[in-house]
């Protein structure tokens, strides 16, 4: 059985192909290069699939909660009008109309707007449901307890290295990583990997688990 874990690389995606402790670090140019990724039974991606019409997702907030002091990883996600429009400005006063009380996305927030509207568009109606919403550090959280330091930190890197080198093959996919990939979101691709593998095994565990959106997507991240 062989998942796709996927996180985000600057406009494009990083995929950590995960069979048994086997991982393959790839390159995929966008949402269609990631969902034509072969032979795959989940992929895990770190993005928002479920968008709220009118407020914070409870699966976001939970999540954060969760994390403690990493709950700022936890960007809350655009509500589902704002994929509407590419212009900040105008995203955060759509925000304002569509929200109680009126909140508006953080420009760091709002730099994902253009990978959730792509994502939203390639899942299609009903949506597929072998594309699952992660968040790889409540995925390291599960993994291990001690990865406590930021990812972008040396001992947050190595923190992170330990806890999948568990379960995975981890300094081979490194090694053999596509040119110019960074670390921390190969690491995070290979987190999502292996989430991506406890669902399809049925023992993953989720925050939002039976919340749809107005599009069916489940607003529901797992690990």
């Amino acid at each position: 059985m062989a998942v796709l874990g996927v996180d985000g690389w600057r406009g494009r995606w990083v995929g950590a192909l995960l069979e048994g402790r086997s991982v393959r670090l790839l390159a995929l140019e966008d949402v269609a290069g990631v969902l034509a990724v072969p032979d795959v039974d989940v992929v895990a991606i770190d993005m928002p699939i479920g968008l709220s019409d009118d407020g914070v997702r409870a699966c976001d907030v939970a999540a954060a909660k969760l994390l403690g002091a990493r709950g700022s990883s936890v960007f809350p996600a655009p509500v589902r009008a704002v994929l509407r429009t590419g212009d900040y400005a105008e995203a955060r006063a759509i925000s304002r109309v569509h929200t109680r009380p009126p909140r508006a996305p953080s420009a760091q927030a709002f730099q994902l707007v253009k990978a959730i509207r792509q994502l939203d568009d390639a899942l299609g109606d009903p949506p597929t449901e072998r594309v699952v919403e992660v968040h790889p550090e409540l995925s390291f959280l599960a993994l291990d307890e001690r990865v406590r330091d930021p990812k972008v930190t040396a001992r947050g890197t190595v923190q992170r290295l330990r806890a999948l080198r568990e379960v995975m093959d981890v300094e081979d996919a490194l090694a053999d990583a596509p040119a110019r990939v960074p670390a921390v979101d190969a690491l995070d691709a290979c987190a999502a990997a292996w989430s991506a593998g406890r669902i399809a095994a049925g023992t993953a565990q989720s925050v939002g688990d039976d919340v749809r959106d107005s599009r069916g997507r489940p607003m529901r991240i797992s690990w």
